[in-house]
């Protein structure tokens, strides 16, 4: 018993300095996006690509949901966003998705990428990405 009372004390031990990343990968949604008139009249594709850095809280070993970071809720707020919004320009869209997964205490560093494939003729996608924080 008192092995496991330890074991589980060092297990605690570790997990508060621990750092944890969601990532969240080709989440593929259409928007209004672009200033020219027929990217304003017709949505378009876009692919994002988050990852978010955070403190591990010791409580999420013990199952303890309501001490997570919740992808779910972050990618549900994302799509909200994305599929209500009308953005001219692709740094704006990036930076109001940069916030949505910065906007968690724990959160230290997030990085976010969306691409808009067939934005040029030659291209696959042109993309932008934005970081908060530090590693």
């Amino acid at each position: 018993m008192l092995a496991n009372i330890q074991s589980s004390q060092q297990q605690r031990s570790a997990v508060q300095s621990t750092k944890a990343i969601i990532e969240i990968t080709n989440l593929r949604l259409r928007t209004f996006i672009g200033f020219n008139p027929e990217e304003r009249e017709k949505q378009q594709d876009i692919i994002i690509n988050a990852e978010i850095h955070y403190q591990l809280s010791p409580l999420c070993l013990e199952d303890q949901v309501d001490q997570a970071l919740n992808y779910k809720t972050i990618a549900k707020s994302i799509i909200k966003l994305v599929e209500e919004g009308r953005f001219l320009l692709l740094e704006k869209l990036v930076a109001e998705v940069l916030d949505i997964c910065s906007r968690d205490e724990s959160v230290f560093y997030a990085k976010v990428k969306i691409d808009k494939p067939h934005a040029l003729r030659f291209a696959d996608s042109v993309s932008l990405t934005l970081e908060y924080g530090n590693k």
